[in-house]
């Protein structure tokens, strides 16, 4: 048996944590340079706003429901999270993480073959209830004989949170019928929109219930191969799905941004792309690795002072590096011609990005004999600015190149403190409202 604790629209718990007085009501949370909803509470929902809506769009429909609208904040998110998985090894006395596969921000499975049967109910609440007093972020708990099921009894478990109280348990064969029979090819976890509309209209399957009993060899031709007879036998209750590595290595890095206002000139621009290039570097040492290539990209609308029309177009340049780095202001050197390369005079930038491949175990790259101290010395700045910024949340240590003023950012206007990860924005007890 397996057990999914899905949070409960997590950028928006993760700010009623901290803004008790926001409990009751409607809240959405907004994505990157405040462009669209990305996270609703029920209010919300119930009050007709829809998800990935242009902010924009629906501003005088929040006013006017008295939505409180909040700008992405990620530090504040991550750390949540965090809080939240590590509850979870705690509650299943997981030191080796062997039970608990933490599958994106907000959801994590737990295998529970040390749990028995009849105590597979009392344990889901137990999951709900610690998670929600340690941590103050609401989760639903879905628990089934495969990963599937328990994805299909969560989703049953947020549909109809009166009866269920936000946990439910698919046990018996009745049990797991009635569930299959009520969830649509729509709602199954691994069934996109394509697959939905081709199996509804060409086939006449509507219910995960027909779609379990269909041929593994029609799922095979008709579902995607492999992929859909992995599905059909997790419908069966057979688990399929091998446990995902959190510590799996990325063969190719990127870091890419909107910019919170068109950018027109080389500056800025070549702060972005130095401020991206050293995001990638620390995430190709957090894996301990290397890339042999660099390929610096810009994304551009029009030119200054002609009529707004939206027709991006994109331009990259790509290097090969003599030498396989990690190292961030050798990554910077390379990257800098590249953007000024491509740069053009009046054209307005919406974006940029940074993408790192040819990735190879750092343990790999050969040594050179005439640079070996050199490179030791390299190596151990990286480490002590690695563990600075991890220790203080941020990049307190960065290079020149990245600037200082920073105008291109993302906008954030209606971002929250960072409170668990900022001494001078650490939430105040006594205090009341927190603006």
């Amino acid at each position: 048996m397996y057990a999914i604790v899905d949070c409960n629209s997590f950028y928006c718990s993760c700010e009623r944590v901290f803004r008790p007085d926001l409990k009751e009501r409607g809240i959405v949370v907004l994505s990157n340079n405040d462009g669209c909803v990305i996270s609703r509470t029920e209010e919300a929902k119930k009050a007709g706003i829809g998800m990935a809506v242009p902010y924009y769009q629906c501003r005088e429909q929040l006013e006017k429901a008295g939505i409180t609208v909040f700008s992405s904040n990620y530090y504040l998110y991550g750390d949540m999270s965090r809080r939240v998985m590590d509850t979870l090894r705690v509650i299943a006395n997981d030191s080796n993480e062997d039970r608990v596969e933490v599958y994106s921000v907000d959801e994590a499975f737990i295998e529970l073959s040390h749990i028995p049967p009849e105590n597979l109910n009392d344990y889901a609440i137990h999951l709900k209830n610690t998670v929600e007093q340690w941590t103050g972020v609401r989760v639903s708990v879905g628990v089934g004989p495969s990963r599937v099921l328990s994805k299909m009894a969560n989703r049953l478990a947020k549909k109809r949170p009166g009866i269920t109280n936000g946990v439910l348990v698919l046990q018996s064969d009745q049990q797991i019928r009635e569930a299959l029979e009520e969830t649509e090819v729509s709602d199954i976890w691994g069934i996109g929109y394509r697959y939905a509309v081709k199996l509804r209209d060409e086939f006449g399957i509507r219910s995960a219930w027909q779609l379990k009993h269909i041929p593994l060899e029609w799922a095979r031709k008709n579902l995607g191969g492999v992929v859909g007879v992995r599905l059909i036998k997790e419908l069966c209750g057979e688990t399929m799905r091998e446990k995902k590595d959190p510590l799996e290595k990325k063969k190719m890095i990127a870091t890419t941004r909107m910019f919170g206002a068109p950018v027109y000139t080389l500056e800025p621009l070549r702060e972005a792309i130095a401020t991206y290039t050293a995001r990638a570097a620390e995430k190709l040492r957090r894996q301990y690795s290397a890339a042999s290539s660099l390929d610096v990209f810009v994304v551009t609308n029009g030119s200054k002072g002609k009529p707004y029309q939206y027709q991006p177009g994109t331009d990259h340049r790509y290097f090969n590096l003599p030498r396989p780095s990690s190292v961030t202001h050798e990554l910077i050197a390379h990257a800098m011609p590249l953007v000024t390369s491509l740069y053009r005079e009046g054209v307005k930038y919406l974006k940029a990005g940074v993408i790192l491949g040819g990735i190879v175990p750092d343990n790999s790259v050969q040594a050179d004999l005439f640079s070996a101290e050199q490179q030791k010395n390299k190596t151990a700045l990286m480490d002590v600015m690695d563990n600075l910024n991890f220790s203080m949340r941020g990049d307190v240590i960065r290079y020149g190149a990245t600037g200082t003023t920073r105008h291109w950012t993302m906008r954030q206007d209606k971002r929250s403190p960072r409170y668990t990860t900022r001494w001078e924005e650490l939430f105040e007890v006594g205090k009341g409202k927190v603006d």
